[in-house]
């Protein structure tokens, strides 16, 4: 296992990548990037200026034609080359997750798998866009609809998933035939470098992929109204994907939009509610709970509300809060000192109008937080009605299946989902009357690399990965020739 001691020496200079080539700071502001576990900086990253913005954007722009006219073959060859590359370098690139996340490492490892997994995944998907022949109306015409790339394309990520976020954006776009600006997070800048590295060294012309950072509300907007880029995809908060939406209007610019979420969990009585219980602490508090698609509202069958709520609680007292780079820590710091005074504001608030229950946390340096378990809350509470976003539970008994729906449904948000039951008739009443992007059903993994992954009303629109993940970077066309 790589030592905290390693990873931090080994922390790279921090750069834009803008037309192949790689550019230091310079003259170019900087802005410090913090290690979550003890405040330290780790490094300073360059602060893209406005031309820099222009000159990324004309990248992109000069090497489409060039891209879009490269056989998918070929993209996919450099698409697996740079799998390949990134997961001989899975220790090291998992440490920069660790050390700018503050995800447990073997989280972290397994989210550079993953990150692999979808250049893979797209590398092959890209030779499958196939067109189709229809059927002619008269004889001497034929008729043809096809798949073309979009265009050049701009993109934001957010900083919860470092490796799998940027991974899903660039290997859309690059196995679809598009270009890419994406402006991965400041706050964790090293993973998407990392990833810029490998697919150049895999042979990645000069262009097709630009990498810049600096003020996100700027660089977003640029993103959205530059006529130039035809398709903007961003991960991020509604209130911003909404903002977002409205400015790329002014181009016709086609959007993916993977917004909030706030995930109902449905445990009904007749499954084995202990297992779980158990299981559920695990996956709520994967990446501190930093993590759009986390369970977070466990809607209990009241039969059984008493003895989820049990294990639930003594699981989440029992969790190792640590160093991510120390054996046995089952969660990190959370990323940012936001994030921590919001979870305790939200925490907080739940002790006015329920109960809470805490594990431990580390003390001193770092943005600790414990995982907090709230029961009992009263339709007031904020946490009822807000995500999250970090380490807190909320757990409340329902009287049957359709008081479960209906409390599931209630909010805005529609991005993932869980239920757990042991009734085939049940599980497919929920697959039709959850309204959510994505359900897992007696499991807890609600997205893969092949796998569609996307949200309805207030979580977004669109879907990244699968199929649908390199078709949202195309376009339809038709042609009718006569002979």
């Amino acid at each position: 296992m790589t030592s905290r001691a390693d990873a931090v020496a080994a922390y790279p200079t921090l750069r834009l990548l803008i037309g192949g080539s790689w550019i230091g700071a310079g003259e170019r502001a900087t802005v410090p990037v913090i290690d979550p576990s003890t405040e330290a900086v780790l490094g300073h990253l360059p602060v893209a200026h406005e031309e820099d913005l222009d000159q990324a954007i004309q990248a992109a722009t000069d090497a489409f034609p060039g891209w879009r006219d490269t056989p998918a073959l070929a993209r996919g060859r450099i698409l697996r080359g740079a799998a390949e590359r990134l997961r001989g370098r899975k220790p090291a690139v998992a440490a920069l997750i660790a050390l700018e996340l503050g995800k447990p490492l073997p989280q972290a490892e397994a989210e550079v798998e993953v990150a692999c997994e979808m250049f893979e995944w797209a590398a092959e998907e890209g030779r499958r866009l196939y067109g189709r022949d229809i059927p002619a109306r008269t004889r001497g015409l034929r008729m043809v609809a096809f798949s073309e790339p979009v265009g050049p394309a701009g993109a934001v990520a957010g900083w919860n998933a470092p490796a799998i976020t940027p991974a899903r954006k660039i290997s859309g776009a690059l196995g679809a035939g598009c270009t890419l600006v994406l402006k991965p997070s400041e706050a964790t800048p090293a993973t998407a470098l990392a990833i810029a590295e490998a697919l150049i060294e895999a042979g990645l012309p000069p262009g097709v992929l630009n990498l810049v950072f600096g003020d996100p509300p700027a660089i977003g907007r640029r993103l959205a109204t530059d006529p130039r880029l035809r398709l903007l995809s961003f991960t991020g908060g509604t209130a911003v994907g909404k903002d977002l939406t409205a400015l790329c209007a002014g181009t016709m610019k086609r959007m993916v939009m993977e917004l909030g979420g706030h995930a109902p969990v449905l445990v009904m009585a007749d499954t084995d509610v202990e297992a779980v219980a158990a299981s559920a602490v695990a996956a709520k508090f994967r990446n501190a709970g930093q993590v759009c698609i986390s369970p977070t509202r466990f809607l209990v069958e009241a039969p059984a509300y008493d003895r989820f709520a049990a294990t639930f609680l003594e699981a989440a007292r029992g969790l190792v809060v640590g160093d991510p780079f120390a054996a046995g820590t089952r969660m990190g710091p959370l990323q940012n000192a936001r994030r921590r005074t919001a979870i305790r504001a939200l925490v907080q608030d739940g002790r006015a109008h329920g109960t809470v229950t805490e594990g431990s946390a580390p003390s001193g340096p770092g943005f600790w937080q414990a995982p907090s378990v709230l029961t009992g809350l009263d339709p007031a509470a904020r946490a009822r009605h807000e995500e999250p976003f970090g380490p807190v539970a909320l757990i409340e008994p329902v009287a049957d299946l359709e008081a479960a729906i209906t409390e599931a449904n209630r909010l805005s948000f529609g991005l993932a989902a869980y239920a757990f039951t042991g009734s085939l008739r049940t599980a497919e009443r929920l697959s039709r009357a959850i309204q959510s992007g994505t359900l897992a059903i007696n499991h807890w993994a609600s997205s893969f690399p092949e796998t569609p992954f996307g949200g309805l009303k207030d979580s977004g629109f669109g879907a990244e990965g699968g199929s649908e993940g390199l078709l949202a970077f195309t376009q339809q066309r038709f042609v009718s020739v006569a002979a």
